[in-house]
């Protein structure tokens, strides 16, 4: 008997805490996951900047996972022309640089629930550059081995501060500046030995930024 009035008891107490779960309309929780939200997109954007205060252009294609809209972590591929305009005495020709880069990229998100966000990407990597003919004709060819007359390598770490604007669950924008830090590179006749500089530029992310949300919250 003894048992069968407390079997009763709490009964009757989780009836009592169900139906006032109801009246205010809160939710029950059936485990106590936190309600982790994943994302992933792809990425394109160009940035203009200088190598040797030169005109240089900057595209990027960018993938990414996105963790709980606070942390990116994922792969960038930088190309980049630069126009030098060096005199080559040998060939008697102007030359440019050209040349890509990439690596490990990683973005602290800060007010991530809010329209705008702030946001601190971080590129870590390596690439290669390379002098080539000023009047090469790239509608018309191919670049060949041959008409990158010098080519080196080089290590980079690229940080930088964006601005990201959230169009809608698949859509972000971005505007930001970077900066490049490069290790030695050596070309002829090319005075920079480094591909240090600013970029400004703007970009677009087209993905899921919301998707694996906790299903196991339930309104009663």
């Amino acid at each position: 008997m003894k048992n069968y009035n407390i079997i009763m008891l709490l009964a009757m107490l989780g009836f009592c805490l169900i139906t006032n779960a109801q009246d205010n309309g809160d939710y029950i929780e059936f485990n106590d996951r936190k309600n982790v939200v994943h994302g992933v997109y792809l990425g394109l954007s160009m940035h203009y900047g200088e190598m040797d205060n030169k005109s240089t252009y900057l595209p990027s294609f960018k993938v990414a996972y996105v963790a709980n809209r606070k942390v990116e972590v994922g792969f960038v591929a930088t190309f980049f022309y630069s126009q030098q305009n060096y005199f080559n005495e040998i060939e008697g020709i102007n030359e440019d640089i050209i040349g890509a880069y990439g690596g490990l990229h990683i973005e602290p998100i800060l007010f991530s629930k809010s329209t705008v966000n702030l946001s601190f990407p971080l590129l870590i990597g390596a690439g290669g550059l390379g002098v080539f003919d000023s009047d090469f004709d790239f509608e018309n060819n191919d670049l060949e081995d041959d008409e990158l007359r010098e080519s080196d390598g080089f290590f980079v770490v690229e940080p930088g501060v964006n601005l990201l604007f959230n169009v809608s669950r698949y859509l972000q924008l971005e505007a930001g500046v970077k900066y490049r830090f490069s290790s030695k590179t050596r070309l002829e006749p090319a005075t920079l030995d480094r591909i240090n500089g600013f970029s400004a530029g703007v970009g677009i992310k087209v993905g899921v930024f919301n998707m694996g949300r906790n299903r196991y919250k339930k309104k009663i």
